[in-house]
């Protein structure tokens, strides 16, 4: 039990860091789906399908380097030889995508049909992402949360700062200052969301621009090599989950009716936002135990520690899976007030689900990682994206948006049983399935009937939550008291 004292505190902080900003976030979606800012649920399609590439782009210029810059920091003496050697890598690589997307920006904005005034926009975001992708792993790394989490909410204040300035405030301050005046421009906004963007990601950079000047610039080409070999799978694996997580937003504006695409886009997209309670806790967790299964791979009986952090990683996402699924209705007054996006709703549960099937894979995927079968990975990989397209080409006809859904849980879920089928042969860890089956599915089971039988029902929706929290509570409040204490 000590041995997770370090993990579950830094998994705290890290998820203030993502669950904070997040839900910062969260009061974009409620400010780009006001009617009076995005004048249609069409226009706010628009900004989720331009959102569905940013995904891809950052997974491409990664190259799967920050997982690579982990298992290299941990396993080398000198640690300075990883920190230059990536650090190089990374400026060179974005150096050279931005001086091929500025020359080819209009025959990139032509064929992904995305206006080229918004592709210039995007291309300084993703350099500027990418800039800082060494300087936040190297944080985590040396565990330093604190810092990692005031960086990341500063990004996301700055952010929401400049949409609420522009969007909302700026057209009438131009009225009476000639200076605004001189920035504002009507039937902007989609720009604007855009420019709010850059400006954060500009700031966030500014603030880690000191790691910049620590880093001993010297390039091992072995090293490198070495590294690349590592990351290259991860990288096809990034480039995989990117068609999981978005693709279908694109598939949905090319399989449906042109007149109908961008309306159910952008529907699915906001009540889609619904299931990142799911995704907050998944990506907080995975920030802090990834370092962590690194760290802790030749340490005495590190199998034991991780069959413990999947039954804590389930119990506690399977109660987030059950309360969202009974509050979702509060939640979409609150995070969507524009009743035009409500139809969508039905999606909800199923995309909870598939972010917590997710989760667990994340967890599962430690065998692979520990042992240097990160090809595993991007193999487990390509085969979820080969099943989300495969079935959102299949279910969007018929379904639309649910169709896209279902996809997302059928690879997720798929994934995830792989991946323990694999981890059972090359790397054995002693996970309690009994134990975890039991609580995936009566939660599940009870978010299913809670949502689709007796949704608005909130007596029986509330006694459900409280019987299954005061079942965890029963059945874990020994560890549960071990763990408080500890940590």
């Amino acid at each position: 039990m000590s041995t997770l004292k370090s993990l579950f505190k830094q998994t705290f902080i890290y998820g203030l860091a993502t669950v904070l900003p997040r839900m910062l976030s969260f009061l974009l979606v409620r400010l780009h789906t006001d009617e009076s800012v995005l004048k249609s649920v069409a226009d706010y399609g628009d900004v989720s399908l331009i959102y569905s590439y940013f995904v891809l782009f950052n997974v491409l210029l990664a190259y799967g380097m920050e997982t690579a810059f982990f298992r290299f920091y941990h396993k080398e003496d000198d640690k300075s030889k990883v920190v230059g050697t990536s650090t190089i890598s990374l400026i060179v690589s974005s150096l050279l995508f931005l001086v091929f997307a500025l020359t080819f920006q209009n025959q990139i904005a032509d064929f992904i049909d995305i206006k080229v005034e918004y592709i210039n926009l995007v291309i300084w975001i993703l350099l500027l992402d990418a800039l800082v992708i060494i300087p936040f792993a190297w944080l985590r790394a040396n565990a330093r949360p604190i810092k990692y989490a005031i960086i990341k909410i500063i990004n996301v204040l700055v952010n929401l700062g400049l949409n609420l300035f522009l969007l909302l405030w700026l057209k009438d301050l131009a009225a009476e200052s000639q200076v605004l005046a001189l920035i504002y421009k009507p039937d902007f906004e989609i720009n604007y969301i855009f420019i709010a963007n850059l400006v954060a990601s500009a700031v966030t950079l500014l603030l880690m621009s000191p790691f910049y000047f620590k880093v001993k610039y010297y390039f091992n080409s072995t090293l490198w090599k070495q590294m690349i070999r590592y990351a290259f799978p991860v990288l096809i694996a990034g480039v995989a989950f990117s068609i999981n997580e978005t693709f279908d937003r694109i598939l949905l504006n090319k399989l449906l009716p042109e007149n109908i695409a961008k309306t159910e886009i952008g529907m699915y997209s906001a009540c889609y936002k619904l299931g990142m309670f799911m995704t907050l806790f998944v990506t907080a967790f995975k920030l802090g135990v990834e370092p962590f299964f690194f760290s802790h791979a030749n340490s005495e009986n590190p199998k034991h520690n991780y069959a413990r952090i999947l039954e804590y990683f389930v119990i506690f996402g399977s109660v987030i899976l059950l309360g969202v699924v009974v509050f979702a209705d509060v939640l979409k007054v609150i995070l969507i007030g524009n009743e035009a996006y409500w139809q969508a709703m039905v999606i909800v549960p199923i995309i909870l689900l598939a972010n917590l099937c997710l989760g667990i894979y994340h967890n599962l995927s430690v065998w692979y990682k520990v042992t240097d079968r990160t090809k595993f990975g991007a193999y487990i990989s390509v085969f979820g994206a080969l099943l989300t397209l495969a079935v959102n080409f299949w279910l969007i006809p018929i379904f639309s948006y649910v169709g896209s859904a279902i996809a997302t849980l059928f690879a997720y879920a798929s994934m995830m049983f792989v991946s323990y089928y694999y981890g059972k042969k090359y790397y054995p860890i002693p996970y309690n399935l009994k134990k975890i089956s039991w609580y995936l599915l009566l939660s599940i089971g009870l978010s299913f009937v809670v949502f689709y039988g007796f949704r608005g029902n909130y007596i029986v929706g509330i006694s459900a939550l409280i019987v299954f929290l005061a079942l965890v509570i029963q059945l874990e409040k020994n560890d549960l008291k071990k763990l408080l204490k500890r940590t």
